[in-house]
């Protein structure tokens, strides 16, 4: 059994600006359906229906203390802050791939963590995440546009019958 895929480094881009050697933890988006239970009449049980998707959020946190990030905080209209994490997956057999996440969104929380004598400050950052798109040695595997109504997961768009419908 070969051990394949497994994430040996990443770094951070927020604004534009790179966060190389200065990063901690990174939480990805983690996209979810929001489920409704539907039972009617001759059904032995209920199924899941789509509802559209829960909120999607992320949050990373820095190892220093960022003016340049915290200025960045507030939920202002037509304000959103692209954020990019770069992952390199690496492989027993030597292959590299690169992981790519886009996101945008708003900074909802700039946490400045306990300040102890003797230990460093972390800056812990939440977001809440408007647009998300995965992208995997090329591929993308997950793109969702939240205001745009779009969900694209394995190269097709789950919600464009609906867009159609709807006139957009």
């Amino acid at each position: 059994m070969a051990i394949t895929d497994i994430l040996k480094a990443f770094n951070l881009f927020v604004d534009g600006h790179g966060h190389a050697g200065k990063m901690g933890d990174y939480t990805p988006p983690s996209p979810s359906i929001a489920a409704e239970e539907y039972r009617a009449g001759g059904m032995d049980g209920p199924v899941d229906i789509d509802m559209g998707q829960e909120k999607m959020t992320t949050s990373f946190v820095l190892r220093n203390y960022s003016a340049t990030v915290l200025s960045l905080w507030g939920v202002a209209p037509g304000r959103l802050i692209q954020v990019t994490a770069r992952g390199s997956l690496e492989s027993e057999d030597g292959t590299v791939k690169a992981v790519v996440h886009n996101i945008r969104g708003k900074i909802l929380q700039g946490d400045r963590g306990t300040w102890s004598p003797g230990q460093s400050a972390s800056l812990t950052v939440n977001m809440s995440v408007e647009y998300f798109k995965e992208t995997i040695d090329g591929q993308v595997t997950t793109e969702v546009d939240v205001i745009n109504m779009v969900r694209i997961v394995g190269g097709v768009d789950q919600l464009a019958e609906r867009r159609a419908a709807l006139g957009i």
